[in-house]
């Protein structure tokens, strides 16, 4: 049992790093332009150097909301996280980590919205580029999305022994 606690807090940790790093890195989209190889993420444009990702003011509101959901499942999941190390020296044996598994879904369903969201708006829709293609940033935005998945289950049938 212990070892089971201990492998969920480490694959918990990981998604939560691998989250701030999806978020925080602009290289969700790569592609090339005629100054060279171009990457974008959720806030800026990169070549050389960065600058504020331009977008249509059409496009606009997708992208605060994709930028929105991204920052709630980072928050979702910390929070998801301190309350299983209360609830792992609170909770009464035989009980389970309802709260935790009900906290890290609302994270699994905010990663899963953000995500969507970018994939439908933005996915190799960037003037003057080609060849676009997913970087790294989106690539771990949805594996954080089926971790999250499933760590919020686990906790939901896991019980303190």
């Amino acid at each position: 049992m212990l070892v089971l606690l201990a492998g969920i807090f480490v694959v918990h940790i990981a998604t939560v790093i691998m989250l701030f790093v999806s978020t925080i890195a602009n290289v969700w989209m790569v592609g090339t332009s005629n100054t060279g190889n171009v990457s974008w993420g959720l806030w800026l444009l990169c070549n050389n150097t960065c600058s504020q990702l331009q977008v249509s003011s059409s496009d606009e509101p997708s992208l605060k909301a994709a930028q929105a959901f991204m920052i709630l499942a980072i928050i979702f999941s910390v929070i998801a996280l301190v309350i299983f190390i209360v609830q792992l020296f609170t909770l009464e044996k035989g009980n389970r980590f309802y709260m935790t598994g009900a906290i890290m879904l609302v994270c699994w369903l905010c990663i899963l919205i953000g995500a969507s969201i970018y994939t439908a708006r933005f996915t190799g829709r960037m003037a003057g580029i080609t060849s676009s293609h997913h970087g790294y940033s989106f690539i771990l935005a949805w594996i954080c999305f089926c971790f999250s998945f499933i760590i919020g289950i686990l906790y939901l049938v896991l019980r303190k022994k």
